[in-house]
Parts: structure tokens; C-alpha cells; sequence
């Protein structure tokens, strides 16, 4: 079987959960099936991998312009598709390429959901008039597809629910998995110092892109009720736009003046220097009002560390309510919502043996039921039942 996946992010331009997960996707396929890569930007030295990059005649400099861009990428990852028994995209920017190698080369197209665009209203902030093709890409995706991945069952049920002229049989869910040889509990805090974080005294950490998805700034308001003798470490990087980059960096500036114990990482940080942060942290805090899956708390869990976070999308399939972490209702009220999540904190702070107990639990979890392998296996079981007369 020969499988061409199609993708804007792969090795090394990984920036999201989505781009984690094809790279380990493909990892675990390549044993099971001959694979080629379709993805974005500069050539790759992978054999098998082919990446392309935007006609130029398109303004690279417009933001509204950008869903053209991708637009003019999934040309060429279509024609590439030529001798594949099945093309796999992911997220909106590759999936109107699957679509189009579906009706070029007469191959099924499975699209993996990682996330939706119409409830993804905020990205108008950085797409402008793009955000009305990101919403066409992906509606013509969907809807032509012959099978649509879900990462959660709450994703499955927003899926349905967002695009009904979709066949319901035709929508399967495969959770997201995590390398837990890679996310486990690391004894070296040297990252926690090299950034200025104590190392003796307890932390609360954020992880995620500024945008307006992650919760960021409910973290932010939050951050004003947890105990103030913890730190608040914030590893935030990528903003959806330089407006909502520097609104955060103020705010976060402000809560340095009031409470202190603040840390601010704009930056990507390595996966080395991330699993000793994670490791080290007292209780990781996912604030997220949209998170179909929201594998930053599985990769906490890894870790053994407790999660508080919002109950919401695929979350509730990762944290078990009182027994890896709590889970916070979102509500639209960002008061109520953060001081929610600071009384689930602290409450972790004021009891450290509970906390770890949770983190050990989260472990666990992790092992027993995200691996990869499985995973991988689901998909090709998958990819199968569509090859097959």
C-alpha cells in the first residue's frame, strides 16, 4: 500500500499539535506501508519527502492573502499524489490538495479533523478575507471525503454538527497519540534555571500559541487569584498577530507588576528543556475555550504532572476528573471562568502528596491507552476498508 500524506507541517517546520502528530503518524506508518510526504516550505533531505512552496506571484506580505498561498501549494501536492493508493491531509491547508488528488487520480482522500475553522471565528483576526477560503477549503474537504479522522469524540459530534450533509458512518475517530518514551519524567531542572524559574519553590505552567483558542488570557486573569507564592510560568509563542502578541505582553507585564513570580517565554522551546519545565511543574494549566484534542495536557500527563483544565472538546477523553487533574466548565464569563480555574489550582498547591498522586495517575494513562503504534495501526485498518473493492 502506498499512502501520500499531505500536510503544511512536517520536520523541521513543526510549530502545533498538528504537525507533532503527523511526524509521529508517519514515523509508525513508514512500518507498515510505503509513504511519501507532501508538505510545505523549504526542500527536505527525507527520502520521500517532498515540499513545495507558494507561487510568488501572491503577495507574501498579506496577511488576507495567505489562505491563497496555501491554496497555491495544494496545486502541486495534488499532482504528487500520482501512484498513491490513498491520500491522508491534514488541517485546511492541505486538505483541499487531498481533495483535488481524489478527483485527479480517482484515490480515496481521508482528512484528519485536528481542529475546525467555523469554530474558529478568531482566525479572521489573522486571515482576514483568507478566513472565507480557509472556511471553503475545508467545507469542500469534508464533504467530498470518504472517511473524516476525528481526534475526539467530541470531535466527531462537532464535525456532524457543523457539516450535517456529512454521512455520520463516514466519521471515525482515532485519538491523537504521544511518544511516552520521549514525555516522561526527566531528573535535570537545568531548563528551569536557565530560564529563571525556581526550581525550589512551586510553579503553575501554560503552554500554547497566543491566540485566542488556547485561553491565554483567561491563564493571564487566573494567574492574579493562585497562590501567590508559586510561580506562573507562561511558555507562549507563535501569536496569530503581532496585535495580539504585544496585548498579551502587556498584560503579562502588568501581572508581573501586581503579583511578581511571573515567567514570560515567547520563544519555542526545545522538547528537552519543555519535558524538565512540565516535569518540574507543580500543576499544568490548559485554559483553552476550543481544543479538539488538546495534547499538551497529555503530554503534561507524560510527564507526571496534574492537569487543571477547561472542560472542553476532546479534553474530557484525555484528563479523568479527579483522578489525573480537575476539569473547569467553560463558561463565557472570563471572570467566573478564571477564578474557576484558580480554585482547581490551588487547590493542587495546598495539597502536594494529592498532586502527585494525580501526576502518577496522568502517567499511566498515557502508557496505557495513546500510544502510537496503535494508533498507526487504527489507520491503516482504516485506509484498508476504503482501498478494498
Amino acid at each position: 500500500m502506498r499512502v501520500a500524506i499531505l500536510t503544511r507541517e512536517y520536520p523541521p517546520e513543526v510549530y502545533g499539535g498538528a504537525g507533532v502528530h503527523v511526524t509521529h503518524l508517519v514515523e509508525q506508518l513508514s512500518k507498515l506501508a510505503e509513504v511519501d510526504v507532501q508538505c510545505f516550505g523549504a526542500p527536505r533531505d527525507e527520502p520521500g519527502v517532498h515540499a513545495y512552496q507558494p507561487w510568488p506571484a501572491i503577495a507574501a506580505d498579506r496577511a488576507d492573502e495567505a489562505a491563497l498561498q496555501a491554496m497555491s501549494v495544494d496545486l502541486p501536492m495534488a499532482a504528487g499524489c500520482r501512484g498513491a493508493d490513498v491520500v491522508h491531509s491534514h488541517t485546511w491547508y492541505a486538505n483541499l490538495g487531498g481533495h483535488l488528488a481524489k478527483l485527479l487520480h480517482g484515490i480515496p482522500h481521508v482528512m484528519t479533523a485536528h481542529s475546525l475553522e467555523p469554530l474558529r471565528p478568531w482566525k479572521a483576526e489573522q486571515l482576514g478575507g483568507g478566513y472565507a477560503l480557509a472556511l471553503f477549503c475545508e467545507r469542500t474537504a469534508v464533504e467530498g471525503a470518504d472517511a473524516v479522522v476525528a481526534v475526539s469524540a467530541g470531535m466527531r459530534d462537532d464535525v456532524l454538527a457543523t457539516y450535517p450533509a456529512v454521512d455520520p458512518d463516514r466519521v471515525v475517530v482515532i485519538h491523537n497519540g504521544i511518544d511516552t518514551d520521549a514525555w516522561r519524567p526527566a531528573a535535570d531542572t537545568g531548563a528551569f534555571e536557565r530560564r529563571g524559574i525556581d526550581p525550589n519553590r512551586p510553579s503553575v505552567v501554560f503552554v500554547g500559541r497566543i491566540t485566542r483558542q488556547k485561553g491565554i488570557e483567561h491563564a493571564l486573569v487566573a494567574a492574579d487569584a493562585i497562590d501567590p507564592e508559586a510561580q506562573v510560568v507562561f511558555c507562549a509563542g507563535a501569536p496569530d498577530t503581532p496585535e495580539i502578541g504585544a496585548e498579551m505582553r502587556r498584560r503579562a507585564a502588568s501581572l508581573t507588576a501586581r503579583r511578581g513570580r511571573v515567567v514570560w517565554i515567547e520563544e519555542m522551546i526545545p522538547h528537552a528543556e519543555l519535558i524538565q519545565i512540565l516535569t518540574a511543574a507543580s500543576v499544568f494549566l490548559c485554559p483553552s475555550v476550543y481544543e479538539p484534542f488538546g495534547l499538551t495536557n497529555l503530554e503534561a500527563m507524560a510527564c507526571e504532572t496534574p492537569v487543571v483544565a477547561s472542560a472542553v472538546g476532546g479534553i474530557p477523553e484525555i484528563v479523568v476528573e479527579d483522578v489525573t487533574g480537575y476539569l473547569v466548565p467553560y463558561v463565557p464569563d472570563g471572570v467566573a471562568f478564571a477564578a474557576a480555574l484558580a480554585g482547581r489550582v490551588n487547590a493542587l498547591l495546598a495539597d502536594p502528596d494529592r498532586a502527585a498522586a494525580m501526576g502518577r495517575a496522568g502517567r499511566l494513562r498515557a502508557i496505557e491507552h495513546f500510544g502510537w503504534p496503535a494508533v498507526a495501526a487504527r489507520t491503516v485498518a482504516l485506509y484498508d476498508r476504503l482501498i478494498a473493492p
